[in-house]
């Protein structure tokens, strides 16, 4: 039970951090620092383009070299006081780059903590919903604190001129770097008979069932950011009328219901179903999303769709790492969890910033932007994606431990 307390903790913290920004940061950009559709989803790139680069690399040290808790330590601490002078900024060209320097010193940890939980539950398939859940409370909390400390610092427009969102982040980052330490040992695994874990990762992609996966994955992350970097912009924007105040309040029914769909649903199902059906119903959630957004109308029913965020993420995302698990050679499941995590939250985020940054240009009008428009883009995108999933994704019953491809 001791384990499963400090797994959770460790995910409270490290989505925390990313909750603390994400959600909102689009808005300060634009808003508060005068930032473009482009410059933004530049921003937003960051982290997208760091997952591509660094989980390779962070998965071969904790595979071979450095004990996993002791790898999110270093990070962490580091990120922490990195983000806490990205806050103090304003320079679009400065940020870029100091940016990239903490995303890539975030990015293998969001890989890192997932295979650390993996390795210390007796039964990873059906227990690691249970603790990921804790980090989108963790998500939650960020928002809340954010949004109670705006409303307490007077909740006028220009609040968040004060660079909050990034602060926060970078104070939950040293808190998790100093827990980290205190996680469960989880030692680089030595009797892995190739030195190079993260090449016999790459060898999962000749399993051809798994390729088919990892593309359709990649398409839908391109348009996960539609949702992290346009939302709030829609949100504050005329046609649906949140307050800068109000709005990391309003982003968090996202992960209340994610925290439903996580601790309850997913357990359940993951019993009942296989694989390929839950990741089914998920990547089926997407369109529906977007198809409200597209509409805008009435403003309550935009906001209470964000809701659908729970049954999008959980059954796609989460689910897509619990099945990278299951098939996974026991020797490099920290690198198989890297690469899921840089074909998703890696290439897939850094395209899908960079597009969604130019499509909100494209629909820019005189009167502000084009929703609509804008919308419809990830609706005809997420609904090939079902199509393709539903017409080639084989449903493969796996065990863990069994069944795995060889490397």
């Amino acid at each position: 039970m001791w384990v499963k307390i400090r797994l959770g903790f460790m995910m409270f913290l490290q989505y925390a951090i990313w909750g603390a920004w994400a959600p909102v940061l689009s808005d300060y950009l634009q808003n508060n620092l005068g930032f473009d559709g482009i410059q933004t989803g530049i921003v937003y790139s960051l982290l997208p383009l760091a997952t591509i680069i660094a989980p390779f690399i962070g998965g071969q040290i904790a595979d071979r070299w450095l004990s996993g808790e002791k790898f999110i330590g270093l990070m962490q601490l580091s990120g922490g006081a990195i983000l806490i002078w990205v806050s103090t900024m304003s320079d679009f060209s400065t940020m870029v780059w100091v940016m990239l320097f903490y995303c890539l010193l975030y990015a293998p940890t969001l890989a890192i903590t997932n295979s650390v939980a993996f390795i210390n539950l007796k039964s990873s398939e059906k227990e690691f919903g249970q603790i990921r859940v804790w980090g989108t409370i963790g998500w939650i909390a960020a928002g809340l604190g954010l949004a109670t400390w705006r409303n307490l610092a007077g909740g006028g427009e220009g609040v968040a001129m004060r660079g909050d969102t990034l602060l926060l982040a970078g104070l939950f980052s040293l808190i998790m770097g100093i827990f980290a330490f205190g996680l469960p040992h989880t030692p680089p695994q030595k009797e892995g008979t190739k030195p190079w874990a993260f090449l016999e990762a790459l060898k999962m992609l000749k399993n051809r069932n798994f390729l088919i996966f990892i593309i359709i994955s990649f398409i839908v992350a391109t348009e996960l950011m539609f949702y992290y970097i346009l939302t709030a912009p829609f949100l504050t924007s005329s046609r649906i009328g949140v307050s800068q105040a109000n709005l990391p309040m309003v982003m968090v029914i996202a992960q209340v219901a994610e925290i439903f769909v996580m601790a309850l649903l997913l357990p359940y199902l993951i019993k009942k179903m296989s694989i390929r059906k839950i990741l089914a119903l998920g990547v089926l959630a997407w369109p529906i999303r977007y198809i409200v957004f597209a509409v805008g109308a009435p403003p309550w029913l935009v906001i209470a769709s964000l809701a659908l965020h729970g049954f999008c993420f959980v059954f796609f995302f989460v689910a897509a790492f619990i099945y990278t698990d299951m098939v996974a050679p026991k020797d490099i499941r920290h690198s198989a969890q890297c690469l899921i995590t840089l074909v998703t939250y890696g290439i897939g985020n850094y395209v899908g910033s960079l597009f969604a940054g130019k499509v909100q240009d494209l629909f820019k009008t005189p009167d502000g932007f084009n929703w609509t428009g804008i919308f419809l883009v990830p609706v005809v995108l997420t609904v090939l994606c079902a199509l393709a999933f539903l017409l080639f994704f084989k449903d493969e019953r796996v065990e863990q431990g069994e069944n795995r491809p060889a490397a």
